[in-house]
């Protein structure tokens, strides 16, 4: 071997040596006997080095999983003898080799045994045990190749092709057949001979059982002996977790029902009568969780056998089963109520379970009526914030507990469809015992009280947030509990949790101010004030003013009597801030779009004169225009990169700024109906200067280009003496990405004005196209892949253009462009639809296509068109599907062909017989199409019912591909 290569294989070798060392791996993978160097270093322990034993392991798995059957019969015996003598050198190595070295060999031994079971080595367990014996090092080895043949053959997470799948149903049939009772026996023989002084390989042991156990006969392992033992390790503290997961596995399996319910009585009893079920006298919370998963495991198991038994019509055994399901619920409720998350977490699937066996029943006993109570409060209790959440930095315990109270919450979801009376009624004591006394109460228990209130509305649903009518119980009691919550000051509480949870209630019952309107004010305050916009914390701060935008949208006309305070109020957090670096704004320029967006709701919903509200716009954007002059004379100086940077991002924030008040308008409600006109065009006017700067293009041409296409929705026609000056702005020195995404302007131009964009369409139309096609011939690196994606993409938005024109009734615009560009253009949609392999494109360009051929493929037509449509169009719709990249097992390349099809049919359409004539007489046969298929082609092609010639041609070229 290549021992400088070889030093690149230590982790803390230089880049060269590592690069070296990869390349020699490349190499050997390649090389036709390298594997036997490999094999040989491995037999012999030539090398002492980890990383180079692992490195011939890794050639000798290259070899078995790609090159295997190369081999001839000697060489594949070869590796069969260079592992067996490497497993019995293990057991008289003076030291063990690393796990790492000693998971990659059980690998090897796995690939080996998918490879050979079958055919070459039936023995290959016997062999391995007839190696191993009881030696501790060889059972281990033993124990890490089942384990690496179980994933082989049974990784969930692994897709397996259909083949391999195949192919691993039947080693695990045969295995079933040969060699797993002495598997089994070998386990047995570990285990008794390990369990009391190597709890290592005990462990081990229990791990395989626990894998084998989901897809081998079960009676081989429920039965006496082995459960005994498996109960007996429950008792031993190194054992008992590993324990606990086989268990789980054997509680797991499928069965018949009945029996399953025998299986779990009788280990309950066991483990019950060893003082398992006593959970407050242990403190070990590793064991906990396994024991909590294991009981989730029982319970969960217990409900699937009711289930069935009540399926089958066998109500006895089904009585029996919820006896023993009601027997476990003291437990349940035990972990489901313990401190620590993970424990309670394990069980919810037993507990979620269990309402839904109760909410299936006609009458609850006083038992269950209890057990549901318990549950509740357990759920109450587990909802809360513990000491040590850190809300200022949540971290991966934070999440981990946001995780868990979504958990919670199913649950809570789930006991309101058993009994939602008692859930209002238990709710409604804890919050109310909890907001009279808020002041002298911890903020965890305050934050809960509020989010059981918050949780209600999901809990109880109703449609349209109707939550204070209907049913009046529920009405009065949810109007109660809003009443309390508005008026008790909790919203003064000190802790941020306490105040995000008022607001997001307030906002989630905003129907409450329809019943109770008196309560606004106060509400409006709360908002306003220290405890939302103003509050000291930026996260508060933050998610108040998205709230507070949702509240004052859905007030809608109870927001009158307050407009001009709140303005008012907000004028300060509607500041522009200035790009100085330091400057500490109350709000981000997220925060303030939404502030942004309040204002104009305030003003647009109101109820005063188009006058009124006119000053009011005016007042708000004013500031912002003046701003943005300011600002981009100051950039058109600015020498510090850092410093265009912070000037283009502030302008951009002020365009968005003015963008997001636009978003009040509505049908009802349009500019021109609130005489906000003439201010949104002076904005315009304002903010299209900013096109010609040479600086900081791409985030001043974005803004603008947002601001432009609110503009051509809000203020119609008014905006069109705006667009040619922008965009000749937009379209100076550009690149694929402006390009891309001035298009969708245009579009949008194209399809809402039509023909009254006409003559600025004819004049921009071949700079345009001059403009992409310039970006698109530019040469570009090989490998480019971003560079070759734009393109893609830039070609996309350009055939999506030419749809736009052509289906919006605008084809002149294309046929006033002089002859030889109408055929340039004609040609790269020819182009599109053939040589690409984008399918996507290639359906945009069919679609042109037929368009044109409606348009101007009768006797009227331009001249010229008859002869290209022969010529061109009716060729592309063969070529392109004939091609060996137009995949037709691909979603969308099948649309691409569909619309091939009805090119095909509208040719037909506009020449009739002509053109089934030429079919038949010219071009299908230069393709050598035999007659008797352009007979039946052609056929198809005059059928009436456009779908079954679409299905005719998608089989067409299946049958025409090799």
């Amino acid at each position: 071997m290549d021992e400088q290569a070889l030093l690149g294989l230590n982790p803390n070798a230089d880049a060269d040596f590592r690069q070296r060392a990869l390349a020699y791996f490349e190499q050997l993978k390649i090389s036709q006997d390298a594997w036997q160097v490999c094999a040989e270093a491995l037999a012999q322990s030539i090398y002492s080095d980890d990383h180079i034993k692992f490195f011939c392991f890794q050639v000798l798995e290259h070899q078995i999983k790609f090159k295997y059957s190369e081999l001839t019969e000697v060489q594949q015996q070869l590796i069969r003898e260079t592992l067996v003598t490497w497993l019995q050198a293990q057991m008289l190595n003076p030291q063990p080799e690393k796990t790492f070295i000693r998971n990659k060999a059980a690998q090897v031994f796995a690939l080996l045994f998918v490879t050979e079971y079958l055919t070459k080595w039936p023995k290959f367990f016997f062999d391995i045990l007839s190696v191993v014996d009881l030696n501790p090092r060889g059972v281990d080895m033993y124990l890490r190749i089942l384990m690496a043949v179980d994933a082989e053959l049974v990784d969930r997470d692994v897709v397996h092709t259909s083949e391999a799948t195949r192919r691993n149903t039947l080693l695990k049939d045969t295995m079933r057949e040969q060699c797993i009772p002495s598997l089994v026996e070998s386990w047995y023989q570990i285990l008794q001979n390990y369990q009391y002084n190597n709890s290592e390989l005990t462990c081990q042991c229990l791990e395989v059982v626990g894998a084998y156990v989901s897809w081998i006969d079960l009676s081989l392992i429920a039965n006496e002996r082995f459960i005994n033992m498996l109960l007996g390790h429950m008792s031993v503290e190194v054992l008992r977790e590993e324990a606990c997961d086989c268990l789980f596995e054997i509680v797991n399996k499928g069965m018949d029902p009945t029996d399953k319910t025998k299986l779990v009585e009788s280990l309950c009893q066991v483990l019950q009568s060893a003082g398992l079920f006593s959970i407050d006298q242990e403190d070990d919370v590793d064991f906990l969780a396994r024991f909590s998963k294991l009981v989730n495991g029982m319970g969960q198991a217990l409900i699937a056998s009711w289930t069935k038994l009540i399926k089958n019509g066998d109500m006895k055994s089904a009585q029996d089963t919820l006896q023993a399901i009601e027997a476990k619920v003291a437990l349940m409720l035990q972990l489901l109520i313990h401190e620590d998350d993970d424990i309670s977490s394990n069980i919810i699937g037993f507990c979620y379970d269990y309402l839904h066996i109760l909410k299936q029943l006609s009458a609850l006993s006083d038992q269950q009526k209890a057990n549901v109570e318990a549950i509740m409060l357990a759920v109450m209790k587990k909802l809360t914030y513990d000491e040590e959440y850190n809300f200022e930095n949540e971290g991966e315990d934070e999440a981990m507990f946001v995780e868990y109270r979504k958990q919670l919450k199913l649950l809570l979801d789930r006991l309101a469809q058993v009994s939602p009376e008692l859930l209002l009624a238990s709710v409604r004591r804890v919050f109310n015992t909890t907001l009279q006394n808020w002041q002298t109460t911890r903020f965890m228990e305050v934050e809960v009280a509020i989010r059981l209130l918050y949780m209600l509305a999901e809990a109880l649903p109703v449609s349209h947030g109707a939550h204070f009518s209907g049913d009046v119980t529920k009405a009065t009691a949810l109007q109660d509990m809003m009443r309390t919550l508005v008026t008790s000051g909790v919203s003064a509480y000190q802790h941020t949790s306490v105040t995000l949870e008022f607001f997001e209630t307030v906002v989630r019952y905003e129907k409450f101010f329809a019943v109770e309107p008196q309560h606004i004010p106060a509400v409006l305050m709360a908002f306003l004030d220290h405890r939302g916009l103003r509050h000291t914390s930026p996260k508060v701060r933050s998610r108040t003013a998205y709230l507070f935008s949702r509240f004052v949208k859905s007030l809608n006309k109870q927001m009158n009597p307050f407009i001009e305070d709140v303005l008012n109020r907000i004028q300060d957090l509607l500041e522009l801030s200035p790009p100085e670096n330091g400057y500490q704004a109350l709000l981000s320029s997220d925060d303030q779009l939404f502030i942004y967006e309040t204002a104009g709701v305030l003003i647009v919903n109101s109820e005063y004169s188009a006058e009124r509200k006119q000053v009011l716009m005016r007042n708000l954007l004013t500031p912002l225009m003046e701003k943005f002059k300011v600002l981009l004379e100051k950039l058109m100086m600015a020498q510090d990169e850092d410093r265009q940077m912070a000037l283009a991002d502030c302008l951009n924030h002020a365009v968005g700024f003015a963008s997001r008040t636009s978003k009040a308008f509505s049908n009802k409600q349009t500019v021109k109906q609130c005489g906000c006109s003439e201010v949104y065009l002076d904005c315009l006017q304002t903010f299209l200067p900013a096109l010609s700067c040479p600086l900081q293009k791409e985030v001043l041409r974005s803004g603008v280009r947002t601001f432009l296409h609110r503009m051509i929705i809000c203020l119609e026609e008014e905006v069109l003496p705006f667009i040619p000056s922008a965009s000749e702005h937009m379209l100076k020195d550009c690149e694929a990405k402006d390009l891309q995404e001035f298009i969708p302007l245009i579009n949008q131009i194209t399809a809402k004005f039509k023909t009254q964009v006409s003559p600025f369409l004819q004049q921009m139309f071949m700079p345009l196209l001059h403009a992409i096609f310039e970006v698109l011939l530019l040469p570009a690196e090989e490998n480019d892949q971003s560079a070759a994606l734009e393109k893609q993409m830039l070609r996309r938005s350009y055939f999506a253009f030419l749809q736009t024109v052509t289906g919006s009734g605008m084809s002149e615009v294309i046929a006033n462009q002089g002859a030889e560009n109408v055929e340039r253009v004609l040609f790269t949609v020819i182009q599109g639809a053939v040589d690409y392999p984008d399918p996507i494109a290639q359906k945009t360009c069919f679609i042109i296509l037929s368009k044109l051929v409606e348009l101007w493929g009768g006797e009227d037509g331009p001249v010229g068109f008859a002869d290209f449509v022969y010529k061109h169009i009716v060729p592309a719709c063969f070529l392109a599907p004939l091609k060996q990249t137009f995949d037709l097992a691909d979603a969308q390349t099948v649309l691409a062909l569909s619309e091939c099809a009805v090119t095909l049919k509208t040719i037909h359409l506009k020449r009739g017989p002509e053109c089934i004539q030429y079919l038949q007489q010219e071009y299908l046969p230069s393709l050598q199409v035999a007659p008797e298929i352009i007979q039946e082609f052609c056929q198809a092609l005059q059928q009436p019912d456009a779908k079954v010639f679409k299905n005719y041609l998608k089989v067409f070229f299946q049958r025409a591909k090799p």
